[in-house]
């Protein structure tokens, strides 16, 4: 090989690494997503020094009884720190586990009755329920759910040396495995969710910035076309794809695993649009100038994944630290997974979704006007 062409193969070499480096879709992928993978699940699950657990207390009264909780209140009393609430409502247990290699365990149990904790357990912020029955401790935990198959070990060992033994054998152990307990019930709706926000974003604004680069939306401007037309036509669409495709997820987890929808199908509809104009409005307003398909891809997955990974779609966002939750509460595709949900899984109905509706329908409406404006055809 003379000079003339190590040079020549040194100069596109040079040439293609530019090109590559300059791309926004290749650093983002090849650099930046890595790092916020690691980043956001190394929070939800990297080991703490203390790692804490919430657990429900449910008296005997609640469940129809005249009797009380006093022998479950003296085991409480002698392993755990009782605090009061601010409203002095309720009573809470700090119970601490000291581990040197494995960590701390903090165990925070807390006086509630059976609808909220299993309200709780539903949302993914309990992990097991305790009763006390013919004198013996009572737990109460979907069996497929590890952390609280480990949360009901370290107690019953814990409360075995107390006056409310627990027998070795499954006699006192009560699996819950009705309607919204199981993870599957907790994923179905986090999936439909997710499959909105995917399919809007990139069938929208992929979909647009696609068409802007191959001058296609050039020829449309010579048209008699209005923009917002060209722009709720393809909302529409959309709106009608991701509605066939989550009915046949449900269908499919209904004939499956008996997936039930508990609440109120007209409010799971509206929540389900809500979500839709939501995303719609922030497609179209990312997609309103861009021409490259390298910036697209790049501006897509900076709204698409951190919501993704915190919203709680696969697991509770409780696992991350408790002052980042009522941010993540405020993400759009959190209020989508958690009003489906709530519906799915607690029978809710339009009263305790109106808040979500509202803030998503504002959402979409804010956005797609500000794109609307910013739009531009080439």
């Amino acid at each position: 090989m003379n000079r003339f062409s190590q040079y020549q193969l040194f100069q596109l070499t040079l040439a293609y690494f530019k090109e590559i480096v300059r791309e926004p879709g290749v650093l983002f992928w090849g650099i930046i997503f890595p790092i916020l993978m690691s980043l956001g699940l190394g929070i939800a699950f990297t080991k703490k020094a203390d790692t804490e657990r919430n657990i429900a207390v449910v008296s005997v009264q609640d469940e129809g009884t005249a009797e009380t909780n006093s022998g479950l209140s003296r085991a409480l009393s002698r392993f755990g720190e009782k605090n009061i609430s601010d409203e002095g409502d309720f009573a809470e247990y700090k119970i601490s586990i000291p581990n040197e290699k494995l960590g701390n365990t903090i165990f925070l149990l807390q006086e509630m009755t059976w609808d909220e904790a299993m309200t709780g357990l539903k949302r993914g912020s309990v992990n097991l329920i305790i009763t006390e029955q013919d004198h013996h401790i009572l737990y109460h935990f979907d069996p497929a759910n590890p952390d609280a198959q480990l949360s009901y070990l370290k107690l019953s060992y814990l409360f075995d040396k107390d006056t409310l033994p627990l027998s070795n054998t499954s006699e006192y152990i009560a699996p819950l495995e009705v309607q919204g307990t199981r993870y599957i019930d907790f994923l179905i709706p986090g999936l439909i969710a997710m499959g909105i926000m995917m399919s809007t974003m990139w069938g929208i604004s992929y979909g647009i910035i696609e068409k802007r680069s191959k001058k296609l939306l050039r020829r449309m401007v010579a048209t008699p076309m209005k923009k917002s037309n060209f722009l709720i036509g393809m909302i529409t669409v959309r709106i009608g794809m991701n509605f066939i495709e989550s009915v046949l997820l449900f269908l499919f987890a209904w004939w499956v695993f008996d997936i039930q929808i508990q609440g109120s199908i007209p409010a799971v509809i509206a929540i389900f649009i809500a979500g839709n104009v939501a995303f719609a409005g922030i497609a179209i307003f990312i997609s309103s100038r861009t021409a490259k398909t390298e910036i697209g891809n790049g501006l897509i997955n900076v709204v698409v994944f951190p919501m993704m990974l915190l919203s709680g779609i696969f697991f509770s966002y409780h696992n991350f630290p408790e002052s980042v939750i009522p941010y993540i509460q405020k993400m759009p595709l959190t209020m989508v997974a958690d009003g489906i949900r709530s519906i799915f899984i607690e029978g809710a109905g339009f009263a305790q979704v109106s808040v979500p509706l509202i803030v998503l329908t504002s959402i979409g409406v804010v956005f797609f006007t500000a794109g609307l404006k910013m739009f531009k055809w080439y």
